[in-house]
C-alpha cells in the first residue's frame, strides 16, 4: 500500500511473561531434542500464567499511558492473534476494548494467522487514509501456546513460540509526535499453500475432533509427501521477493540506498531464518539483517509489531535511516512494513 504521507506509530508496547523456558530446560525435561533445540537457536520461550487477551490489555495499557492517550480518543480496536483466547464463540477485540474503557471504539478482529499482527496494522491504515474522523486506531496482538493443546517446543518445523502481547498506536504525526513513521506496508499471499496447516485431515464438527493438539509438523509432511517440497521453496521465494520490492517502491526507496539500515524477518528459528530467509534477504538488498526473538521465540501474530517497539526501544534508527520489518503467516502470506526514525 502507497501512503500519500507517513502515518506514525506510538506507544510500541510489549508484554512479555516474567516465567521463562530456557532451552537447557526443555532438553531436560524431554521437551525438546537437544539438536533441535540448537537448531531452533532460542534461548528460552516466555511462559504465561495469564490468557492471551489479558496480556493484551496489558500490552494496551501501556501504549496509552505512555502516549497520554486516553481510551475514549480511540477510534478503532484491532486485535490479531493465531492461537486459542480462551473461549469459544467469542471476540477477543470487544474484550479488550471494554478492559480499556474505549467505549467509543470499533472492536475489530483480524486472523491471517502468524501475519495477524501486520495485517491488523494495513486495516488501521486504510481506515485512517479513508475515514477523517479516526484519529487513533490502537493495533493488539496476543498468543498463549498452553500445553496440552498446543506444544510450544516441537508442535512445528524450525520454529518454537513464546506466549506475550504487543500493542501499538496508528495516528497522522499531526496528531502528536511518532515514536516511528511508517512509510508503506504491502502483503502478498500463496493461497496454494493452505494445505501446509490442513494436511489430510478432514474437516472436523468442533475444536480438536480431529486432533487433540496442534500439530503443524503432521500436516507439513502431508504437504510435502503430495506436492513436494519445491513447491513451497518456489512460492515462498517469488512471494518473499515480491512483497519486499513492491514495499520498497511505494515508498520509492532504492533496494541498495544507503539509507536502510535494517531488514528484520520474523522470529522464527535460526535454521529456518538460515535457510529461508536470510540468502534471499542478501540477494535483494544490501541491509544489515537484524534477528530478533532469541528470547522470545515466535510470538505467534506478534512478530512485527514486537520487533518495531525493539527498534524504538534500542534507538537502532538514526534520522533519516529505515528498517523494513519482514512478516510471514500461514496460508501463506507475507507482509513487508517500511519504518524510519521519527
Amino acid at each position: 500500500m502507497r501512503l500519500p504521507s507517513p502515518l506514525g506509530l506510538s506507544g510500541l508496547s510489549t508484554w512479555i511473561p516474567e516465567e521463562r523456558q530456557t532451552a537447557r530446560q526443555a532438553v531436560e525435561q524431554g521437551l525438546v531434542e537437544a539438536e533441535t533445540a540448537a537448531e531452533l537457536g532460542y534461548a528460552a520461550l516466555p511462559v504465561s500464567g495469564e490468557a492471551a487477551p489479558e496480556m493484551a490489555v496489558r500490552a494496551a495499557r501501556a501504549a496509552l499511558e505512555s502516549t497520554g492517550t486516553a481510551p475514549a480518543e480511540l477510534g478503532m480496536v484491532l486485535h490479531a492473534w493465531m492461537y486459542y483466547q480462551g473461549h469459544d464463540l467469542w471476540s477477543p477485540p470487544h474484550y479488550i476494548a471494554d478492559q480499556l474503557g474505549a467505549r467509543h471504539a470499533e472492536p475489530l478482529g483480524v486472523q491471517q494467522v502468524c501475519n495477524g499482527g501486520a495485517a491488523a496494522v494495513e486495516v488501521g491504515v486504510a481506515r485512517l487514509l479513508t475515514d477523517p474522523a479516526l484519529r487513533y486506531a490502537l493495533v493488539t496482538t496476543a498468543d498463549r501456546f498452553a500445553a496440552p493443546g498446543f506444544d510450544r517446543w516441537r508442535g512445528d518445523y524450525g520454529i518454537a513460540y513464546g506466549d506475550g502481547a504487543t500493542a501499538l498506536l496508528l495516528h497522522s504525526p499531526q496528531e502528536r509526535p511518532a515514536e516511528l513513521l511508517l512509510h508503506a506496508v504491502t502483503t502478498v499471499a500463496a493461497p496454494q499453500l493452505e494445505r501446509m496447516h490442513r494436511g489430510r485431515d478432514p474437516f472436523g464438527l468442533m475444536p480438536r475432533s480431529v486432533s487433540d493438539r496442534v500439530d503443524m509438523r503432521r500436516t507439513k509432511k502431508a504437504f510435502l509427501e503430495r506436492e513436494g517440497m519445491e513447491a513451497f521453496t518456489k512460492a515462498s521465494g517469488e512471494s518473499l521477493a515480491v512483497v519486499v520490492e513492491r514495499c520498497l517502491a511505494a515508498a520509492g526507496l532504492a533496494s541498495d540506498s544507503p539509507r536502510l539500515r535494517y531488514v528484520v524477518p520474523p522470529r522464527l528459528g535460526a535454521k529456518t531464518i538460515d535457510l529461508a530467509y536470510a540468502p534471499a534477504l542478501r540477494r535483494m538488498l544490501t541491509a544489515e539483517i537484524l534477528t530478533l526473538g532469541g528470547d522470545t521465540g515466535h510470538l505467534g501474530a506478534g512478530d512485527a509489531a514486537a520487533s518495531l517497539a525493539e527498534l524504538h526501544a534500542e534507538r537502532r534508527l538514526a534520522p533519516g535511516e529505515f528498517a523494513l520489518v519482514v512478516s510471514a503467516g500461514a496460508g501463506f502470506t507475507w507482509s513487508c512494513l517500511l519504518v524510519s526514525a521519527a
